[in-house]
Order: C-alpha cells, then structure tokens, then sequence
C-alpha cells in the first residue's frame, strides 16, 4: 500500500449509474477515494468548495448549470483545480471549449474502465490526458477557420427547421445577410447543403440538438 495519502475525487454527473458506475471502479483502489458526488454544474460547485478534491469527473450536459459553466466557475476560484471532462461525446468543437474552459483532461464515458485510472493519475500530476480519438479531431481542425457566434446561432436555428425567412425575422437580418452567413458556413465546414452542416456540427459539438 502506498504511504501517499490517496486521490480525493469528486464525481459529477447526472446520472446515478454512471456516478455508481465510476465509484464501482475506484472503491477497491488505496491510492484513490471518491469523497464527494453531484447531480450538476451548481452542485459540483458548492461540492468542490467544500471538499476541495484533489481531482473532479465533470460530466458537460447537466441540467441547472451545464459542465462548461462549472469548469469555467471552479477554475476562476481555484485556478489550480484539476478537472478531466466525462463525456459521451467526442466533438473536437466541444472538447477545445472544455480544455479553454479549464478542464486539463478530456476522456469518453467508453473508457472508463480501460483509460480512466491512468487518465485520474495523469491529471494529478498536472499533466494533460485527452483520449486519442479525441486530440485526432482537434488536430484534424485545429487549422480549419471556426464559425463566428453570429454563424453558430444562424447554424442553430437551421436545426431547429426554421427557413431562411424565419432566421431573418428571428435575429433581425436581411434574407441576403443569412444567405452569406450560410455559404460561409458550408465553405468552413466544407459541406454542400444544410442537412449535412448540421450534422456535421452536431457531430463536431460546434452545435447541440
């Protein structure tokens, strides 16, 4: 056994699975212990400032206030806090969001039984840990030029169905201004239509359905 004391974790997460899931995993390690859980963003606040653990699990779609928020709350407190990202989505978009927000580790929920340990260990020591997957598609893009928030909401709106008529009438534009906002759109993410810009920034994170 080691003479360390053991990392102290906290798990945030809104299902209770997947929290009993990971603590299934850490309850029989000496060098880690889960001190604390939370159902959401503004809950993992109040439980980081009150166990300050050594290591916090931050799921990023949560009710109340959502993993990112909670990232950037904690980080702005406690500018040495260690937190690695639990997510079921590997979008490169919304991985950069969450390792600028703060967050040190980036790991997918399918990996926790074969990643999590050495990624908890990594981030303990101040070291980066972003699954492979995952840093591929952030190196994939990292040249690519990123949608402006302008674009994004435009791109928004498109999935939700609205025409261009109703984006125009819905953010105050000219049907000509969404026209070029889309064609930038298509040209940076190199895409022909709406439906596949939409999927393919689903699947990128740069936007939520």
């Amino acid at each position: 056994m080691s003479e360390q004391s053991p990392i102290r974790i906290l798990i945030v997460d809104d299902h209770p699975a997947l929290r009993d899931g990971v603590a299934s995993i850490l309850e029989d390690r000496t060098d880690m212990a889960v001190v604390g859980e939370a159902r959401d963003g503004a809950e993992a606040v109040e439980r980081f400032r009150e166990l300050r653990p050594d290591v916090t699990l931050m799921d990023l779609q949560m009710p109340v206030m959502s993993g990112l928020e909670a990232i950037r709350t904690i980080r702005t407190d406690f500018p040495d806090a260690r937190i690695l990202v639990l997510t079921t989505y590997e979008g490169d978009a919304q991985a950069v969001r969450a390792l600028k927000a703060g967050a040190i580790g980036y790991l997918l929920k399918s990996s926790l039984r074969t990643e999590m340990l050495d990624a908890i260990q990594n981030i303990h020591r101040g070291r980066r840990h972003v699954q492979g997957e995952v840093a591929s598609g952030i190196a994939r893009h990292i040249a690519d030029e990123p949608l402006s928030n302008r674009e994004i909401a435009v791109l928004g709106l498109v999935a939700n169905g609205k025409s261009n008529k109703e984006i125009a009438q819905e953010m105050s534009l000219s049907d000509e201004t969404v026209k070029a906002h889309l064609k930038n759109i298509f040209s940076k993410l190199d895409v022909n239509d709406r439906t596949h810009a939409v999927t393919v920034a689903v699947r990128r994170g740069i936007i939520e359905l």
